[in-house]
């Protein structure tokens, strides 16, 4: 099959082309500053995040991973305790759970949404389970009114993971500001991304903040002072840099994908594929489909024969991977099973403007 044309699953360089003067300035106002952890770069990063978000507090990490270890560590939950959450997100969320010492108990996704089940989720609650750790999966909002009043009639703390939805919003509220604690990764593929790793931590508790403050720069509230095991997570002066220019223009790189989203639908209507669909507060960090009938991987082929690179996200559910197989061999996740062979990631990013070749090579499959 002749290439259609080499498309990545993602291109970073209209940004990176467009904001470059502004990149670089920022570069080099943190370089003649030498101050490079913790600096006023960072503390007004998490001041217009804050703000941007609705949040009263938004605080800097390493990573999305460290955010949702530090929510679990600084809402006590630990060895005993049960996190419900979903087998169909990277590996980081159940990992997150697994690293404080608790057990993720892992409950179905929906058909339509790869969100949790929120039947299932509540027929999983048991007296030990201590929180919900719902997942933002893709940029689509889970239904946060219902998470709130399960996590409400349960005493039940509540943590969501939004690494891959920053911007995106429950009926006009962003996500990550419901919950005790929200967590961002600013992972280089992320909607709103670093140029390496980062994170960052929502809370609207003012003790919560201040403990999650502590975890972070090794447990302690003042340095040489430390009052508990913590970790050395904290987003670099450079990236929160950086991620200020980033930050004004969000909105509307999420606008334009959603744009590329619905050019998308136009072009792959009646195509026979299951297509996401596009509900209000969508930010589409992935554009991802269903190829159904035991055709997924010949279509992946087909895509990269055309020069068109795909992704699947993910191909085996948590919940059957090696080190929870054991543990969790009576889990049954028949949804997400089905979705995990059936899922492919096309290409997406906010200046995309190749969907109808993608659509017209996946027709071709």
């Amino acid at each position: 099959m002749t290439p259609v044309r080499n498309i990545p699953i993602l291109d970073l360089g209209p940004q990176i082309d467009t904001h470059w003067e502004a990149f670089n300035a920022a570069f080099q106002r943190v370089l003649r500053g030498q101050h490079f952890i913790l600096g006023p770069e960072e503390q007004a990063f998490e001041r217009e995040a804050a703000a941007y978000l609705g949040a009263r507090h938004a605080i800097g990490l390493n990573s999305g991973t460290d955010a949702l270890v530090i929510a679990l560590r600084a809402l006590g939950i630990g060895p005993g305790d049960e996190v419900i959450t979903t087998p169909f997100t990277f590996f980081a969320t159940a990992e997150a759970i697994s690293q404080v010492g608790a057990t993720p108990v892992f409950v179905d996704i929906e058909e339509g949404s790869f969100n949790l089940d929120l039947d299932l989720t509540e027929r999983a609650i048991t007296a030990r389970t201590r929180a919900i750790l719902p997942v933002h999966l893709f940029g689509r909002p889970c239904d946060m009114d219902r998470l709130l009043a399960l996590a409400g009639a349960h005493g039940l703390k509540l943590v969501e993971d939004c690494a891959q939805a920053f911007g995106a919003d429950w009926k006009g509220r962003k996500v990550g500001t419901f919950a005790e604690f929200g967590c961002y990764s600013f992972f280089p593929t992320k909607n709103l991304s670093a140029f390496g790793d980062g994170g960052m931590l929502t809370t609207n508790d003012d003790a919560l903040a201040e403990e999650a403050r502590m975890l972070r720069a090794h447990g302690s509230r003042r340095k040489y002072y430390n009052e508990t095991v913590g970790y050395n997570s904290r987003l670099d002066e450079l990236q929160a840099a950086l991620l200020r220019i980033k930050l004004p223009l969000v909105d509307g790189w999420n606008l334009q994908r959603r744009r590329v989203a619905e050019t998308y639908h136009a072009a792959l209507g009646g195509s026979g594929l299951g297509l996401p669909a596009i509900v209000d507060g969508h930010v589409f960090h992935q554009f991802t489909v269903r190829v159904k009938d035991g055709r997924r991987d010949a279509a992946q082929a087909a895509l990269a024969e055309s020069g068109v690179q795909t992704m699947v996200y993910y191909p085996v559910p948590v919940h059957r991977l090696k080190l929870y197989q054991e543990s969790h061999a009576a889990v049954a996740c028949p949804v997400a099973e089905q979705a995990a062979r059936e899922v492919l990631s096309l290409p997406i990013w906010p200046e995309f403007q190749d969907s109808a070749a993608v659509a017209a090579a996946l027709g071709k499959r």
